[in-house]
């Protein structure tokens, strides 16, 4: 569980860049969006590549909810580049080498990189829900379910 953030608490903004120099700043989605904010520990591992296709499955019925998917590991962004483009992704992912984001939000694991939670953020961009423990394979389905039930869809 996060280290820091609770549910209720105001999601800190985050800034990091992804592919073609391109920085995405979590505070642009206020307001429009809410946010699943998806931390995971590292590119085409078993695990992360399977967390990582059940969202882009689904991607379709999140932005029907009104939901912006944004990934975050310490992978570089050349490697999300190549990760993205080999599972054919349609969200960005964040490149947090400095671990500012992940120490922000207290998911920082043992061995340095990020554990495996995500974070619900409404529109304006108060935690609502906290994921600590994750059912890769169906995790899309987990966040439309918790959008629904939490009356954040749009």
């Amino acid at each position: 569980m996060s280290d820091t953030l609770k549910v209720g608490d105001k999601a800190p903004d985050i800034e990091a860049e992804t592919y073609g120099g391109e920085k995405i700043k979590l505070s642009n989605y206020r307001g429009k969006k809410t946010v699943a904010l998806y931390f995971y520990p590292k590119d085409y591992t078993g695990t992360c590549t399977k967390e990582a296709c059940s969202i882009r499955d689904g991607m379709k019925d999140l932005e029907k909810l009104g939901v912006q998917v944004l990934g975050v590991s310490t992978d570089s962004v050349r490697t999300h580049e190549g990760f993205k483009e080999k599972h054919s992704l349609s969200f960005p992912l964040l490149s947090d080498k400095s671990k500012d984001i992940i120490n922000s939000y207290g998911v920082v694991s043992d061995s340095g990189s990020a554990r495996r939670e995500t974070f619900l953020i409404d529109e304006s961009g108060v935690i609502r829900y906290i994921w600590t423990k994750i059912n890769a394979a169906e995790h899309a389905d987990e966040i439309a379910d918790k959008v629904k039930e939490l009356g954040l869809s749009r």
